[in-house]
């Protein structure tokens, strides 16, 4: 289901390449220079303009490579740019794939990147993923509540934030690295949960 959902996912950006008018909204020239607080290999160039070079990314592993690619979809994704996300979507997961056998975070990032791009099964897999392998793991359960959102699946949705506010104080004793890495999205789903199921802090 993984692989189909992955496969799906790179006929639809080809697609929307193919059909795309010149007044489209992929920034893609864009996105290939670096940006403050994403890209910050980038070399000003020597002819007193603020013009930047694209970054050499040969030089960068492919752990790196990957975790640029996810931080730049997130970024398009939050501010709406959704056909940009479709064009680097299918790079972030193949940059991801090559990584393989993967662990929690990444499998978190893969998940992240298909929600937004629409790759919903290939995200419920990798959810499933990391919940067969901890079923009390704070990026699994978050990223399960998240995919119950989008399919209005009330139910699943306060089933995953019950589970998320039981686990929470044990798994982040774990000290775990992706639970450093994502603090942000584990603060906001904890706090979205107290608010969901009338939880007062």
């Amino acid at each position: 289901m993984a692989a189909l959902a992955f496969l799906a996912l790179f006929a639809m950006a080809a697609g929307r390449g193919f059909n795309a008018r010149r007044s489209n909204t992929v920034d893609g020239s864009q996105n290939a220079l670096p940006q403050a607080g994403l890209d910050d290999r980038g070399v000003a160039a020597n002819d007193g303009s603020d013009a930047v070079r694209a970054p050499d990314i040969s030089s960068l592993s492919p752990q790196e490579r990957a975790d640029r690619l996810y931080n730049r979809v997130m970024m398009l994704a939050s501010q709406g740019k959704v056909d940009s996300v479709q064009f680097f979507a299918p790079m972030a997961l193949t940059a991801y794939q090559m990584l393989s056998p993967l662990n929690a975070d990444q499998r978190y990032d893969m998940g992240r990147i298909g929600e937004v791009a629409g790759a919903l099964p290939l995200a419920k897999a990798q959810a499933d993923t990391i919940l067969r392998e901890n079923p009390n793991h704070l990026l699994g359960l978050i990223l399960e509540a998240r995919l119950a959102t989008l399919a209005g699946d009330t139910t699943q949705l306060h089933s995953y934030e019950r589970r998320l506010m039981a686990a929470e104080k044990a798994e982040l004793a774990r000290k775990r690295v992706e639970y450093s890495r994502h603090q942000d999205d584990i603060v906001n789903a904890l706090q979205q949960a107290r608010k969901s199921l009338g939880i007062k802090t």
